[in-house]
């Protein structure tokens, strides 16, 4: 499952929210002091336990953005 975040490449018929999915995954691992391509050189529970951290991070902030929308779609008039 890892392996497939790394290495997919960003397919113009993706969803924008895997996109954006992506983004904030490489914003984690940025924070972190890598890069994707980096991470494959390390130790394989290094590797899964960083990239898990990193798909926590991105869920939050597509959480976040989503509860962020519904809260607006509320408070705005039509």
């Amino acid at each position: 499952m890892f392996a497939e975040i790394i290495e997919r490449d960003r397919d113009t018929n993706e969803r924008p929210v895997s996109v954006l999915e992506q983004k904030f995954i490489a914003e984690y691992l940025r924070s972190k002091g890598f890069r994707k391509a980096e991470i494959r050189n390390l130790p394989p529970e290094q590797r899964k336990a960083l990239m898990k951290e990193a798909c926590i991070y991105a869920s939050v902030k597509l959480a976040e953005i989503e509860s962020k929308s519904k809260f607006r779609r509320k408070i705005e008039p039509p």
